[in-house]
């Protein structure tokens, strides 16, 4: 017949004995409920990440000069 290569591990090499030919069973298709909820999830998901992002963005901002500056006692002379 044909010529079976050494396998280390034995599931591997009796793999081929445990194939069915039986097809699956279709998948269920999702209700109307499921995909609005799914919908709604994703959404509040994004609608996180963008509300997030809008109020951190002021935080990162580096261009504006600093309002006060900080001075050792060193750099005043005394």
């Amino acid at each position: 017949m044909f010529r079976r290569e050494a396998v280390p591990f034995s599931f591997v090499a009796e793999a081929d004995a445990f194939r069915s030919n039986v097809t699956p069973p279709p998948r269920e298709r999702p209700t109307r409920s499921q995909l609005l909820g799914r919908a709604m999830i994703g959404l509040t998901i994004v609608g996180g990440l963008v509300g997030s992002l809008l109020l951190g963005m002021p935080a990162l901002e580096s261009d504006q000069a600093p309002t006060h500056s900080q001075k050792s006692e060193a750099s005043q002379g005394r």
